[in-house]
Order: C-alpha cells, then structure tokens, then sequence
C-alpha cells in the first residue's frame, strides 16, 4: 500500500500544476502575441497582450513596461501611465515613454521627473530633446540651451538643435551663435533664408556701440523670422539694459501682438519717453491699424511723415489709413507721394497698384502702368508678379490674370496668396470646382497662419 505521506504531496502539485501551468502557457502564449504585434505595428493589440502577460506571469516584471511602450505609441497616454505605474522599475526607454505621456496629458512636472530619471539611467538624445521642448514652452531660455548643448553631445546629426541653439545664443551669447546657425545652414539650406537674416543682424549688432541698442536690433530679425518668443526676450534685456530706450519699449509692445498679448501698455511707455521717434510713432500706427482705429492710426504716420517729410514709409503708411477711413482720394495722393520720394524701389509702385485693384480706382491709367513699372524694377519679386495678376483680375482680364497666377505658382510654388488669388479668378469664370480645390490646398498647407485663415473664411464664404 502506497505511503500517505508522499501521496498527499504528489497530488497537491498535480492539482497546481494542473490549475497553474494552463495559465502559465496562456501567459507565454500571450507574450509571443505581444511580440508579433508590436513588430507589426499593432500597438494597440499589443499593448492588451502585454498586460494579458504580465498579469499571467508575474515574474516578469518587464512586460508592464512593455505594455506602457506600445500604449503610448497609440497616443493612449492615460491608458500607458496606468500601466507604467504597475511596473516593480522601469528602463531608460520605459521613463522616457512614460515623460511623454505625462507630457501629452499636460503634467509637465511628472513629466520632467520621468526624463531625469531616463537619464540617470542613460543618456537618451531624445530625453534632452523633450526637455528642451519643454523648457522652450515655459521660456526658460538657459535651461534649454543646456539641454541643446547636451543633446548635440550625443547626437551631432540633429541639425534643428544646432539652429535652435544658434536662435538661443542670439539672445544669451551673441558672439558665439553665428557658428551654430552657419552650420545648420550648411546641413539644411531650408534654414539659410533665416540664418542670413540673423547674420546680418548679429554683424550689424557687433559694430554698435550701445549694448541696448544691440539688442534691439537682434530682436527685430528674431521677428522677422518669426521667433517672436525670443524676440520679446531681446527686447527685454534691451531695456534691462537700457529703460529709457523708447525703441526698446516700442518693439516689445510689437513683439507682444504677435504673441498674443496687448502691447499697448509698451507702446504708451515708448511715446512717453520719445515722442518724437518716427520707429515709434510707426508702430504705434501698426497697432490702431490692427485694432482697426484709422483716425489714431492715421494720426501716428501723420506725426511721423512731419518728422521724416522724406521717408516713403509713412506716405504708403498714409495710404493704409486714408484707404481705411474710405478716403480714396488722399490715399491715391500718399500712395503717389512715396513713389515720387522712391522712383526705383518695386515695393511702393506695388502698393499703388494693390490699392487701386483692390479699391477698384483708377485701374488702367494707374494701377497697371504702376504694377508694370514694379515688375520692370523687380521681374522676380513674387509679390510684384502676384500684384500684376490681381490688377487683371479686378479690371475683368479673367483669361490673363489666370495666366499669370499660373504663372507665379509655377515659379513661387510657395507663394499661398497667388494661389488665393487664382482662386477668386476661377470664382470669378465659375469654375467652382477649381476654386475649392485651390482653397482648400491653401488651408491645408497653411493651417495655422493667415493665408491658411483667408482660405477658410472663403470656404465657409463660397462653400458653405
């Protein structure tokens, strides 16, 4: 008769190896699942076998982890976060993906924690990276420059770090961004046009004397490349420097529309401590322009025409306001004034000529004679080109403004208004179908910026 003693044993790891290694094979079934999907790209499907795994087999701590991974990848970032918080520990790889998520949900200080303790771990170039986003969003300029610095370290192929870092270094470290920005220039010849334009600034900056001042003229390219964050940054430290440098006060208050804020508050502080300044009075002028106050604005360039009678500026800035108060015939006469202080310069015939096509005066005897004269002085000025187009639209050369839309797009393909404009031409010949193809070409490439904006108003505007 067999002995008890061993028989109960016996049958008690039957009965678990009967209840546990079902479950055992269904966990490694599961994970092998995982694996397949996740190299498929099913990260969804793969996320929910990880986590069938991991609750299947318990010592392996690493599939909660896993699963987070390919939670997050679906954009599932709640979902990931819950499951990275199962983990007993996580990799380098494991606390970047659950930085991001954190970051996605918009627990920005979880989410630093998540990328320090990455790098404590390994040093990841993508960390550096998230992290330098994040200090940029909270404008925390010399902590992201640290973090650029130590991404490029470790990964001297990220060409956008070097043209971030040079744009950081306009403002921190003027002397030493012009190597940044050359070399991204040289890797990209997509950042060249801005490089260029920040060039010019910087040498300009170096041989000026008032460190303020240096500064102003900084921000303005910062601006002109559109970084107007940093622009404001500039033009801060301008008046860190300096508080009486009106300038100064007057282009923050400029940078600050552009960001979303009022500027008004800068622009009173820059005419009370110059009202003579004609750069002040300008972007003042721009401001009421904006807000849409013609007299004001019309008063602005009125002061800073008495003060510059030379300037051809002020006569087109003239122009604008006289055109927005609905008196077209003082506009004509300020539009005509600039051209005769500027004879040579395309920009202030083209701006005679789109005043007239778009106020419908004097088309034939002035407006194309002046777009034509602006086309002579700048045969490869996009602009100048597009302003022809829309002196024939205006005028009813359906056939011949089509023809030149055509024409700038097919050598400015980047130019948006002249696709805008080759829209309302076929409105114009009823071709409905061409027009909402152009539209809508517009609004998808620009979504964000005014053209984009332009082209869904005349969506919702012709197609409802």
């Amino acid at each position: 008769m067999p002995n008890k003693k061993f028989i109960v044993p016996l049958v008690i790891t039957t009965l678990l190896a009967a209840i546990f290694l079902p479950i055992i094979f269904t966990g490694y079934f599961a994970l092998k699942r995982a694996q397949t999907e996740f190299a498929a790209q099913d990260y969804a499907s793969a996320a929910e076998s990880y986590k069938q795994a991991a609750q299947l087999l318990p010592w392996r701590d690493d599939l909660w982890e896993k699963a987070g991974i390919a939670a997050a990848q679906t954009g599932s970032e709640n979902e990931a976060i819950d499951l990275f918080n199962h983990a007993p520990m996580l990799s380098a790889e494991g606390w970047l993906w659950l930085g991001y998520s954190y970051y996605k949900t918009n627990d920005i200080p979880s989410a630093i924690d998540a990328f320090e303790e990455s790098l404590k771990l390994r040093q990841l170039p993508s960390a550096y990276t998230l992290l330098a986003l994040i200090y940029r969003q909270q404008k925390n300029w010399d902590a992201e420059r640290d973090m650029l610095e130590k991404q490029i370290e470790l990964d001297a192929g990220s060409i956008y770090a070097y043209y971030r870092l040079g744009l950081l270094q306009t403002v921190l470290d003027p002397e030493q961004a012009l190597t940044n920005l050359m070399l991204a220039s040289s890797l990209n010849p997509e950042f060249d046009p801005a490089v260029q334009t920040l060039r010019a600034a910087l040498n300009l900056s170096a041989i000026q004397p008032d460190a303020s001042q240096q500064m102003v003229t900084i921000g303005r390219a910062l601006g002109l490349v559109n970084e107007w964050d940093l622009s404001i940054a500039a033009f801060e430290k301008a008046i860190v420097l300096d508080a009486e440098n009106a300038e100064a006060w007057a282009w923050l208050g400029e940078a600050k529309q552009h960001t979303g804020g009022g500027g008004r508050e800068e622009l009173d502080r820059a005419v009370a401590l110059d009202h003579t300044s004609v750069v002040v009075r300008a972007l003042r002028g721009l401001y009421w322009d904006r807000q849409e106050k013609y007299p004001q604005m019309l008063a602005e360039y009125l002061l800073a025409a008495e003060y510059e009678p030379t300037n051809p500026a002020w006569q087109a800035g003239l122009g604008n306001a006289y055109t927005g108060r609905g008196d077209l015939v003082a506009a004509l006469a300020a539009y005509q004034r600039a051209i005769e202080l500027a004879p040579n310069e395309s920009t202030y015939w083209r701006l005679l000529a789109v005043f007239c096509a778009e106020n419908a005066v004097r088309l034939d005897d002035v407006g194309l004679p002046a777009v034509q004269k602006a086309v002579e002085l700048a045969p490869d000025d996009p602009f100048a080109l597009d302003a022809l187009g829309g002196v024939y639209l205006s005028s009813g050369r359906y056939t011949t403004a089509e023809q030149t839309f055509l024409d700038v797009i097919n050598r400015f393909p980047d130019h948006l208004p002249a696709h805008i404009h080759l829209a309302m031409t076929y409105l114009a010949q009823d071709n409905r179908a061409a027009a909402f193809d152009k539209l809508t070409y517009v609004q998808n490439a620009d979504p964000n910026g005014a053209n984009g904006e332009t082209a869904k108003k005349l969506l919702k505007q012709y197609f409802p």
